[in-house]
């Protein structure tokens, strides 16, 4: 089931880089694991899927471990590479930094200062990705417009961590075209990063798409989607607390 399902959205990346006159090998596939167990990931890997994306650093760690130790069990394994995409608080920064090839989720500075400290401890290079705020919605994270400057700046100061692009989770809609401006927008304040003197290098990705909207995402110029439902299946969340004293 998961080699279809991701035979499919591979062939969805292809037609859609196709429509904006793209090669496809541009876009980075990351299958977003969270809340499946390691041995769907391990499915997964079988079809030949390598970049995993979790949103807590905790399950993370949990999952790299153990999709580490049962792959090594059967002899030599493709190396993994894992992407957190979640919001990270500073406090997780250590553990972050040591274990996540790829970091989506940076929004301030003093995040930014961690994990290069971290970094540099642990013997680690991760990549860093700024995620940007534009719609301001209280339920997501992101830094404002007015702090992306200074973020870049941090980052582009850093000696172990690197900086690699932008990042963005536009407000979920049930017409995927509805999410396209927010994608151009995003588009648009990594072009004039670049005109200010951002080197073009440091903010060559662009992560925006999840399993609803990847396809605009890609016609918009994103260089990493984040699919997890299209290739796994529906999320079963355990159901909410019940407070009520009846």
């Amino acid at each position: 089931m998961i080699d279809a399902a991701l035979h499919d959205v591979r062939r969805r990346i292809h037609a859609a880089a196709e429509r904006a006159h793209r090669p496809a090998s541009d876009i980075r596939l990351i299958a977003v694991s969270k809340t499946y167990p390691a041995s769907t990931v391990l499915e997964a890997v079988r079809a030949g899927q390598l970049e995993f994306g979790e949103n807590r650093v905790q399950e993370g760690l949990a999952k790299i471990d153990a999709t580490r130790q049962r792959q090594g069990s059967g002899g030599p394994a493709p190396e993994l590479e894992w992407h957190l995409i979640g919001h990270l608080q500073t406090n997780k920064a250590k553990k972050a930094a040591a274990a996540f090839a790829w970091i989506h989720s940076v929004d301030s500075v003093e995040l930014v200062h961690k994990l290069d400290a971290a970094a540099v401890e642990a013997g680690t290079t991760p990549k860093i990705l700024i995620q940007v705020d534009l719609a301001h919605e209280a339920t997501k994270s992101g830094a404002d417009m007015r702090d992306i400057p200074a973020i870049v700046a941090a980052a582009r100061r850093c000696r172990a961590v690197q900086l690699a692009g932008l990042m963005i989770v536009p407000p979920i809609a049930e017409n995927p075209e509805d999410a396209r401006p927010w994608f151009r927008q995003l588009r648009d304040v990594r072009d004039a990063l670049v005109v200010a003197g951002t080197p073009a290098s440091s903010l060559r990705e662009l992560s925006m798409g999840m399993s609803h909207d990847f396809e605009v995402a890609i016609e918009e110029g994103s260089t990493m989607v984040r699919v997890g439902s299209a290739i796994f299946g529906a999320r079963a969340y355990p159901p909410p607390a019940d407070f009520s004293t009846h």
